[in-house]
């Protein structure tokens, strides 16, 4: 076996460069062609990693970043759907499978995990970095969850995450695919911290030089570096209670009528871009997208990675829809960006259909999700690392500050 770590960044395993600190180790994502986006090798290669380094007790923290201008623009979408075209739908469900599990050993992880995320973070980066316990912003952050305009819907524990930000800010963000910036991830708690990108060496460095998992510890490290980040004044998060006005309604048909009325008064590029993303997006990756946030709500991390991965077997397998071949062809391969999505309209996608997203798989071969023990804790738990501040905009209607630890 390769091993794992080497006093300065290896190039055995090049997808994934390890830097061996004297009490952490730094996991560099390193396809910065691809903006990183995750292979099955490297989210297999992150597993095995994180395992062995939460029973080193020589570790006590990890780091996250990625080489180049993205921490992780999401899984590599285009070599599955290449995959399934060349074996079948169920290579397709192994990286997810493979993907899922990473994520639920992140949600639960035992040591500190601290993300820097300078640069775009969208699907499976959310994935590989919400979960952890501190997961730092930066002027250059890109946030987005755009998988309903790929005919998928927010998978990797979003419908956990999406589900606890502020009020129904996250049925927007996931609905929308609406890019947020780092104030916005800051605000909002996706991001637990904001340090300008200047300052990123010297928090590095006082990271690794820690000989402590204690996480009051890290965070006053962090904090040393960081700055409370400026909300621009056109940012969707002034409006949380135009927000939760249309997104708190039941039906994606219901949120778009609100919004188609809310429009008379509204003029931010935000609110119009918002709309724009709606119409465009694939009206069965929309109500299954809405009904797995709802779900989330009342779910812990691992049954909602469990549930996800039925849903997402059931895009891959193809038969309730072909949306996600679609929208990976118009989006990503030809790049026509005019996916023709079928049905085309929300009023013909049936309750009957969403429901059978969110049901076992009709196929003898196929099993749940089987995720690992984690020390005693059932898979339904809620994640003891996610921890999510919401700041919210003095005009807000919601109390001005509250903690959520889950």
């Amino acid at each position: 076996m390769a091993p794992l770590a080497s006093s300065k960044p290896q190039l055995l395993d090049p997808q994934v460069l390890v830097e061996d600190n004297p009490f952490s180790r730094t996991l560099i994502l390193n396809r910065p062609k691809q903006l990183n986006a995750l292979s099955y090798q490297m989210i297999s290669r992150l597993l095995e990693l994180f395992l062995a380094y939460e029973k080193d007790p020589n570790v006590k923290l990890l780091l996250l970043k990625g080489n180049g201008r993205s921490f992780c623009a999401g899984g590599d979408v285009a070599a599955v759907v290449r995959d399934i075209r060349e074996v079948n739908w169920k290579s397709g469900a192994e990286f997810f499978g493979k993907e899922f599990t990473l994520n639920y050993i992140l949600a639960t992880y035992t040591k500190p995990q601290v993300s820097i995320l300078d640069g775009i973070v969208m699907g499976g980066g959310a994935g590989a970095s919400m979960h952890g316990r501190f997961r730092v912003a930066t002027e250059n952050s890109v946030f987005a969850m755009p998988e309903t305009a790929l005919g998928l819907f927010p998978d990797v524990g979003a419908s956990y995450f999406l589900s606890r930000l502020p009020g129904f800010f996250g049925e927007y963000v996931g609905l929308t695919g609406a890019r947020l910036d780092g104030a916005e991830m800051f605000m909002c708690g996706l991001a637990t911290h904001f340090v300008p990108s200047a300052k990123l060496p010297l928090l590095e460095e006082a990271l690794v030089n820690l000989d402590s998992s204690d996480p009051a510890m890290i965070s006053a490290i962090i904090d040393e570096y960081s700055e409370r980040p400026y909300l621009k004044g056109k940012s969707a998060y002034h409006q949380l209670d135009v927000i939760d006005k249309c997104f708190s309604l039941r039906t994606v048909e219901a949120i778009l009528s609100a919004l188609d009325k809310e429009a008379v008064n509204m003029k931010e590029d935000w609110f119009s871009a918002a709309v724009q993303s709606l119409k465009k997006a694939s009206p069965t990756s929309l109500k299954i997208s809405l009904k797995s946030i709802r779900e989330g709500r009342l779910q812990g991390v691992g049954q909602c990675l469990v549930r996800e991965y039925r849903m997402v077997c059931h895009v891959m397998q193809g038969k309730l829809s072909k949306d996600f071949f679609e929208g990976c062809r118009a989006i990503l391969l030809d790049k026509d960006k005019n996916p023709k999505w079928e049905p085309s309209q929300l009023d013909l996608v049936s309750d009957t259909v969403v429901e059978e997203y969110f049901s076992k798989v009709d196929d003898e071969e196929w099993e749940e999700l089987k995720l690992p023990a984690r020390f005693q804790l059932a898979w339904t738990c809620h994640c003891k690392a996610l921890i999510i501040t919401s700041h919210l905009p003095v005009k807000s209607k919601l109390p001005g500050e509250h903690c959520l630890v889950i």
